[in-house]
């Protein structure tokens, strides 16, 4: 079996359509085809669905053959790894998925670890908790940094890093300004920019208002980016809630325009980590990563550098 025809197949699975497919695998339309067709032939089953020559999905069989394949590609890259490691030193690309959440949080792990690898280089993926999940299965995606505690995941290993905490993000000036602590049913109350319900973020608020015997919050603006939250709150009209790992960017609250009190009401705080596919041995891209993770104390740098709430 030609791996490359296997890388074909799972390209073309993610694209779902044979030239965009081909495009990505750098070879002609014509190709790509022929090398399904050959490995249909040798497996002896149907792979895909088509209508003429159009891509209609995978086949029942296609489905099981792609597990597998996916498999197959990250234990090829893995042993791709191991090699380069053995000549000179850990190379390649670490393909990192955070939670737009915990972005704040990447560069305490990744700086460490590129500074110990200078030959890795990094792609650092903003991607929901879901998507993480799915390239960790795929085999798109190295390591993840995303929630623990709310939502299972599946055949992952989990390295817990800190307590995300939640803080109303709102105007100086504004009616909360100066005060210790807001509940979530009187943060209700303010119109709400929040990030959309596919972000596990977002599924977390809607469930502390509720506890907080608050009616679901008027939210005008909802977006996949906690930049651009912080950019409406910062235009003087709207409020939001943001993890508290944000406020350290935003200069310590007043002095950029912003009021950060505390939720209370309840006062909640969820486990974010690292997560990595299950799999042993580790590849060792992420084998390192996990390491320069577990010698950070994020949860006490987190502290130390974050200042307090205006």
């Amino acid at each position: 079996m030609n791996i490359r025809h296997l890388r074909y197949f799972v390209a073309l699975d993610r694209e779902r359509n044979h030239a965009r497919a081909a495009a990505a695998c750098n070879v002609t339309q014509p190709t790509l085809s022929e090398a399904i067709r050959q490995l249909e032939h040798e497996l002896s089953v149907p792979l895909i669905q088509r209508k003429g020559q159009r891509f209609q999905g995978l086949t029942a069989e296609g489905e099981r053959v792609l597990s597998w394949a996916q498999r197959i590609l990250a234990d090829e890259d893995a042993l791709g790894q191991e090699l380069a490691e053995m000549r000179a030193g850990l190379s390649g690309c670490l393909r990192f998925g955070v939670i737009p959440a915990a972005m704040p949080v990447a560069p305490l792990i990744t700086n460490p670890f590129l500074m110990a690898h200078p030959l890795v280089t990094l792609r650092l993926l903003s991607h929901s908790s879901i998507e993480i999940q799915r390239g960790l299965e795929e085999g798109t995606l190295e390591a993840g940094l995303t929630y623990l505690d709310n939502e299972p995941l599946r055949n992952v290993r989990m390295l817990p890093l800190y307590r995300e905490r939640y803080v109303l993000l709102t105007p100086a000036g504004g009616p909360f300004d100066g005060m210790g602590s807001v509940s979530w049913r009187e943060a209700a109350r303010l119109p709400m920019c929040l990030l959309t319900r596919d972000m596990q973020n977002r599924r977390i608020l809607e469930r502390l208002f509720a506890e907080g015997g608050a009616t679901a919050p008027k939210v005008a603006i909802e977006t996949n980016s906690v930049l651009a939250l912080v950019a409406h709150v910062r235009s003087g009209r709207w409020s939001s809630v943001i993890p508290h790992t944000f406020l350290g960017l935003l200069g310590g609250g007043a002095t950029a325009g912003f009021s950060a009190v505390p939720l209370v009401e309840p006062e909640a705080s969820h486990t974010v980590g690292v997560v990595l596919d299950e799999r042993d041995p580790l590849p060792p891209l992420a084998r390192a990563l996990l390491k320069s993770a577990r010698a950070t104390d994020v949860s006490t740098v987190l502290d130390r550098e974050l200042p307090a709430p205006a």
